[in-house]
């Protein structure tokens, strides 16, 4: 195996098929995610086809169907393929087997977080979508669950002198439109939103995860059974809010991209502006001038 890869994908598959029977159990969040970023279609004056849905465990795929838009679900487990129902397909994103041009609309949500090469997947999801069709993905990124990466990694080194990774490294926001543009796409926007979660204790939260097929898949992670007083001793560590639990924000970055097209607008290039900065500004109204 390359060592450059950060993840595991055979135990991501394998977290995934385990979860496709117990996911109903975190349903409403990725429903709440799926909303949110499905709500930018509304935004868009024009009417898709055709999607493919990329790991939607049940969610994506038929709220797509709602919209009238033919929908083909895939994950890399064949499982939590099945949930979104129809003519689902088992594939790796980082080896999709669509011709181009197969979509004109392509929807990821809180499924590309695993995947090691991902610049390579947006460069294969562009390559699916036909000319001027819509990329939409969230993607969880910093600071999710950094809390309880900072109290595991504190309660294993206190308990055993060290401490191996346990939760899966995210990217900031910033990267996030570099990563579509830097995939070709065209007019890449990448915006933050947030939901707010708590829990009453740490194994809530792990049995969330869990459920949501997002178990630790880290190639170097620890694959021993976890030190017995771990959890509890990172517990203590968590901060609390008012009402006694623990506040546990998913921070997510909602990017939009377009497939290139002849006919999307593009900007100008340098001494194509028919109007200077400085006479523009300067036909502004000042902060005491009559609006």
């Amino acid at each position: 195996m390359d060592d450059s890869r950060i993840f595991d994908r055979r135990a991501v598959r394998l977290h995934r098929e385990r979860a496709a029977g117990q996911v109903e159990a975190v349903s409403q969040i990725l429903a709440a995610s799926a909303d949110r970023l499905l709500d930018r279609l509304d935004d868009v004056n024009r009417r898709f086809e055709r999607a493919l849905d990329v790991g939607g465990r049940g969610v994506v795929a038929p709220a797509l169907r709602a919209r009238g838009i033919e929908t083909v679900p895939c994950d890399l487990s064949a499982g939590m393929a099945r949930r979104s129902g129809g003519a689902a397909v088992a594939v790796d994103e980082e080896w999709l087997p669509f011709a181009a041009g197969s979509f004109d609309l392509v929807v990821a949500n809180l499924s590309l977080h695993w995947v090691n090469d991902l610049p390579g997947a947006l460069i294969q999801l562009r390559a699916c979508l036909r000319p001027d069709g819509l990329f939409l993905a969230s993607l969880p990124i910093l600071p999710t669950l950094a809390p309880l990466r900072a109290a595991l990694l504190q309660a294993e080194a206190e308990l055993t002198g060290g401490a191996s990774p346990r939760i899966s490294p995210f990217p900031e926001l910033r990267d996030c439109a570099s990563l579509l543009q830097r995939a070709g796409f065209a007019l890449p926007v990448a915006d933050s939103d947030s939901l707010a979660l708590s829990y009453a204790d740490p194994l809530a939260l792990l049995s969330d995860l869990r459920a949501a097929g997002e178990a630790n898949a880290i190639r170097l992670r620890e694959r021993r059974i976890m030190p017995a007083g771990l959890m509890p001793l990172a517990a203590s560590f968590l901060p609390l809010d008012a009402q006694g639990r623990i506040p546990m924000t998913l921070h997510l970055a909602m990017m939009t991209g377009w497939s290139p097209s002849p006919d999307q607008p593009k900007p100008l290039r340098p001494g194509q502006a028919t109007i200077r900065l400085e006479d523009a500004l300067a036909a502004m109204p000042g902060p005491e001038d009559p609006c």
